[in-house]
């Protein structure tokens, strides 16, 4: 780890020592609320705020709705004085009428909850507040209104220059390890026995991203593997009985499993950032390494079949390579981006579409998924920033000649 990470792991990891217990407080949290933003004083406000997270803390799904609620209108954006501020500013921008115009325009509960990360350790707790608040509030304008204030600020306090990249191995904490199990979303680990013959093998690697405010929680993680050659079976690759290679023997780095850890930072990428430093990590320990690849699935290919009126049942494995290709090409959402969420992020990254591999994923999940299906997003570093620039563009489809071939057959045979 560099100096400068090292002292910003050491700033956030100091704790603050807190007041002792707290005073019984009959306020309503909406009047906790408006006394933090308006209290003047550190200590007094660390202990407002705890006061409120340990209110919110008590309250059932329809309390903390109502809370929401009162966040989203009584502590808004004030119109009349943002209006007034604009008119001040467009007389005579001056330092002055600019700063007002900036504080008119944001909303008392961004400061609220810069408050309350003031209390140690409530960063989590934000997270987690953010979490109900997604689950609570969907569909609703004004409480997915007030979840752009937290995603503004989480921006900024989670960007990519506070995260600190971290290997996972067979060595870590335990109650780390258990979070990697308990947060695998791709492919289930089933027990720690499973955990181990993904994580100690020399031919193995794990990678997570940390904030320093919250160390004991991976923010998302990658699984690796180092092969000869792009694998095409996530079942071969993760099998008992596999030959075992030295990681100097490899020629190529999989990335065949990403999960994001925090369901309250949804919204705030982090996966584009980690696979590019790992890749690059790894080219410089491990210089044999040529090529960087996932082995993806392509977790909407079932249900635009169903839409398209196509099926895989019964198919030639070429025949389920082209639909797969062709979903992979062609199907956009609303947007006009690839239909399919996995596909969306690594060609945002900057990927490539390699190949596509039938029987890949033959799990429950999988065959549910795609029908086996998955595909390989190759990251070519020379290529990554161009590919990233035309997707951002125009959403432009960076892929293999072969993957073109297939689609077309599709597309041939279905017309």
């Amino acid at each position: 780890m560099s100096l400068f990470a090292d002292l910003l792991t050491t700033v956030f990891e100091r704790r603050m020592p807190l007041p002792g217990k707290l005073r019984r407080d009959t306020r309503p949290i909406e009047k906790i609320a408006a006394d933090l933003v308006g209290t003047a004083g550190e200590e007094s406000g660390i202990t407002t705020a705890r006061q409120l997270f340990e209110r919110y803390a008590a309250k059932d799904d329809e309390g903390k709705t109502a809370f929401f609620r009162h966040l989203a209108t009584a502590m808004s954006v004030d119109a009349l004085r943002l209006r007034a501020a604009l008119a001040a500013y467009e007389e005579g921008q001056t330092k002055d009428s600019y700063r007002a115009l900036m504080e008119a325009a944001e909303p008392a509960r961004q400061e609220l909850i810069r408050r309350l990360n003031r209390v140690p350790g409530a960063t989590g707790q934000l997270v987690s507040m953010r979490k109900d608040l997604l689950r609570l509030g969907r569909g609703d304008p004004d409480l997915e209104a007030l979840d752009l204030d937290f995603r503004h600020l989480f921006a900024s306090w989670f960007n990519r220059g506070f995260l600190v990249l971290r290997p996972i191995n067979w060595e870590s904490p335990a109650h780390i390890l258990e979070k990697i199990i308990a947060y695998e979303a791709v492919h289930a680990i089933d027990d720690w026995d499973d955990l181990r013959r993904r994580l100690q093998p020399r031919d193995r690697r794990c990678f997570a991203f940390f904030h320093p405010a919250m160390p004991d929680e991976p923010l998302i993680f990658v699984e690796v593997a180092l092969t000869r050659g792009i694998p095409g079976s996530v079942q071969t690759l993760l099998a008992e009985d596999r030959a075992h290679l030295t990681a100097e023997e490899a020629d190529t780095a999989v990335f065949y499993s990403i999960s994001n850890c925090q369901a309250g930072l949804a919204g705030v990428s982090f996966g584009n950032s980690l696979i590019k430093q790992v890749a690059a990590d790894l080219s410089v320990a491990l210089p044999g390494l040529k090529t960087f690849v996932t082995l993806s699935p392509i977790p909407g290919l079932s249900r635009w079949l169903e839409d398209e009126g196509l099926s895989l049942e019964g198919a030639t494995p070429k025949r389920r390579r082209e639909l797969a290709a062709r979903y992979l090409l062609t199907a956009k959402d609303r947007h006009g981006a690839p239909r399919d969420p996995v596909a969306r992020f690594h060609l945002g990254n900057g990927a490539i579409v390699h190949a596509v591999h039938a029987d890949a994923d033959t799990s429950a999940k999988g065959m549910a998924q795609s029908g086996g299906m998955m595909v390989n997003y190759l990251y070519d570093l020379d290529r990554v920033a161009q590919n990233h620039e035309r997707f951002a563009a125009s959403y432009a489809i960076a892929s293999t000649g072969e993957i073109r071939a297939l689609a077309n057959a599709a597309e041939t045979a279905t017309a």
